[in-house]
């Protein structure tokens, strides 16, 4: 993940671009005119949509991107320009087609159900002289770029000629091509480095029934022979992401709960896209892929995801490492505000956990009962050596981070300085503020910043001191 957080790729995207227009109400009743639902509209939210959503998911992942297609002199297509413009998206590349409708695609929203979607668009195939601006532009500026993205929707602007000309105009150039394809006749993407067809396109492209996984295998072999791909694609839903490069691999999902899957294959082709220019091999981008998938199918509509999203839902999976768990003040103080955001209860609690033993387990186990997400707060050395004596701590703060990040119990471990946790907790203000028993009666350093106070006891006969003196045998 370091290297993504890093990563700063520059990226183009050509495609169909259009708006997500959202309608949010409620529905408590029928229309007397008509057998339909009556939606009573509390607002009205825009986003970018097609390939935008790919642009998007760029954007919030970090890339540099630049934009080329075909919009119409319309209200919604200097909408949809002041859009991509706010986002820092560079539009010089964009081309204006007169009588051309730029899509808006708007949908009625009810309780987390979408009633209705009602379309506003132009689909028939772009004008030659408008493929001959885009190349002429791009032939230009092509090499400023490590990676460019068609994402197709069908709505004529990536014609056969298009296609072709940016592909061959990226491969004399050194620039990998990816595509997000649309219908059943994929040779206008030949030469691309790869597709990421979803299982259903993939048969109907290849006109193999995928049912196994030598169905599978055959169906990749297909496409990368048919299309001369680099590395051929499936995304196969609920099942994950399956490559062949130069054998079957199968890359399991990681979604939680769907609530939408509008978008998600945008999110896979710019995470798939981002990964690449990091330099992650297949494996490490299919994997990526995949956790970014399954932060944006549980939101709603079309979606996004960060890097920070990405990371702590790999967290919550317990696939990453204690590394990853280990956070600063200013890590910790945006995820923070991110869960709340959710609806999420924080816990805090702190100590020194020199030696980690079955009476911290417990004692943590408790703690993490009583909300959602667990951060601890964890002496520094020099911190516990002016609580504890010059002996401790036994074991160096990087040691002890990292095992208490690798309970299951804790979410994550924040390293402080002082002698108690006073900032730390001013700035997290948990809702529920975790000490020991032996706390009773006394004043805890963070009440004033915390939703609540609980105590909890800890086991008899564990503790560090204890395990301490049977090990020097007295």
């Amino acid at each position: 993940m370091v290297a993504l957080k890093n990563a700063k790729p520059k990226i183009l995207v050509v495609g169909d671009l259009m708006i997500d227009h959202y309608l949010w109400g409620s529905c408590e009743r029928i229309s007397p005119e008509a057998p339909v639902a009556v939606v009573d509209i509390a607002k009205e939210t825009t986003v970018l949509g097609g390939a935008g959503n790919v642009i998007n998911n760029l954007v919030v992942l970090g890339a540099e991107v630049s934009v080329s297609g075909v919009i119409g002199d319309d209200a919604n297509g200097h909408e949809l320009i002041n859009m991509l413009q706010k986002i820092g998206v560079d539009t010089k590349k964009l081309i204006t087609q007169n009588g051309r409708k730029t899509s808006k695609k708007s949908r009625i929203i009810a309780v987390s159900q979408q009633i209705l979607r009602y379309d506003k668009e132009s689909k028939d195939d772009i004008l030659p002289s408008s493929v001959a601006k885009i190349l002429e532009t791009l032939s230009l500026n092509i090499k400023e770029y490590e990676m460019v993205i068609l994402s197709d929707y069908g709505k004529g602007v990536l014609t056969d000629a298009l296609c072709q000309g940016v592909i061959k105009l990226c491969h004399s150039n050194g620039v990998k091509v990816l595509v997000d394809p649309k219908g059943s006749d994929y040779s206008k993407y030949k030469g691309a480095y790869l597709l990421t067809p979803n299982k259903k396109e993939a048969m109907q492209a290849t006109k193999i029934n995928i049912v196994d996984e030598q169905t599978l295998k055959e169906a990749l072999l297909k496409l990368k022979s048919d299309c001369d791909l680099g590395i051929s694609l499936i995304t196969l839903s609920e099942d994950g992401i399956a490559t062949y490069d130069e054998k079957l691999k199968i890359f399991p999902t990681v979604a939680k709960e769907v609530f939408d899957v509008t978008g998600a294959g945008d999110t896979v082709i710019a995470s798939i896209a981002f990964a690449l220019c990091a330099n992650k091999s297949i494996e490490e981008t299919a994997k990526f892929a995949n956790l970014a998938a399954g932060v944006v199918v549980g939101k709603i509509g079309s979606a996004t995801v960060s890097l920070a999203e990405i990371e702590e839902y790999e967290a919550t999976l317990h696939k990453s490492t204690s590394d990853a768990h280990i956070k600063s003040f200013e890590e910790i103080s945006s995820m923070v505000e991110r869960y709340r955001q959710n609806g999420k209860r924080v816990v805090f609690t702190n100590g020194c956990f020199d030696i980690l033993h079955v009476g911290h387990v417990k004692y943590l186990q408790i703690a993490k009962s009583f909300g959602d997400v667990l951060i601890v707060g964890l002496n520094s050395d020099a911190s516990v050596s002016r609580l504890k004596g010059p002996s401790r701590p036994v074991n160096i703060a990087e040691d002890r981070a990292y095992i208490l990040a690798a309970l299951e119990a804790v979410d994550f471990v924040v390293p402080f300085a002082e002698d108690t946790p006073y900032n730390l907790i001013k700035m997290i203000q948990p809702d529920v503020l975790v000490k020991g028993g032996d706390y009773e009666g006394k004043e805890v350093v963070g009440t004033e910043f915390s939703g609540e106070l609980k105590l909890v006891d800890f086991v008899d006969g564990k503790s560090t001191t204890q395990t301490i003196q049977r090990i020097q045998g007295k």
